[in-house]
């Protein structure tokens, strides 16, 4: 597996340490001093540094106020996520870069509704969320730390309880914009 290699940027420091201790006892991460190449750049409420860092690495935005960030960032809201939801999502922007943002319109959702009422496990919500931000099996096996087969095992699932036979439909679905056919 590759390492991650991750840029930590805000203007409070004591966040600044927390998030790299959080992301360095990862196994899969290693967090990168500003300078070096990085694979993702996590910023914490500086959105004027998101445009200048865009341009090096994806960017995981960390807001009290979400925004229209665009393309240039991913983003999740403080207080909206916890330690392995942030986790996830700093693997998923890696492997998905901006394209990411569609999932960050999922997470601030509230998954419990979405595990209700389409009767998803916690994992198959994950696996979910993934297919909806782009990833391919492959990345979303690395994003989760499970193999393509066990993956492949999960859309399986997700499709019959979404009675999907395509990720087009299943994220239709998702997004509660499938018509009915």
């Amino acid at each position: 597996m590759r390492t991650l290699k991750v840029l930590v940027v805000g203007a409070n420091p004591v966040v600044r340490a927390g998030l790299a201790v959080l992301l360095g006892a990862c196994p899969d991460m290693e967090v990168v001093r500003e300078g070096a190449r990085a694979d993702l750049v996590v910023v914490d409420e500086d959105r004027e540094a998101v445009a200048r860092l865009s341009a090096r690495a994806p960017v995981l935005l960390l807001t009290h106020t979400p925004s229209e960030a665009g393309a240039a960032a991913a983003q999740l809201v403080h207080g909206r996520f916890d330690e392995a939801e942030l986790v996830r999502m700093v693997r998923a922007t890696a492997h998905a870069g901006a394209r990411s943002s569609l999932g960050n319109i999922l997470h601030f959702r509230n998954p419990a509704s979405r595990v209700q009422r389409f009767g998803l496990s916690a994992r198959e919500v994950e696996v979910m969320d993934l297919i909806a931000s782009g990833l391919t099996n492959q990345q979303i096996a690395a994003t989760c730390s499970i193999s393509e087969k066990t993956v492949k095992n999960h859309i399986n699932r997700i499709f019959a309880k979404l009675h999907s036979t395509t990720r087009g439909e299943a994220i239709a679905s998702w997004l509660g914009t499938r018509t009915a056919s």
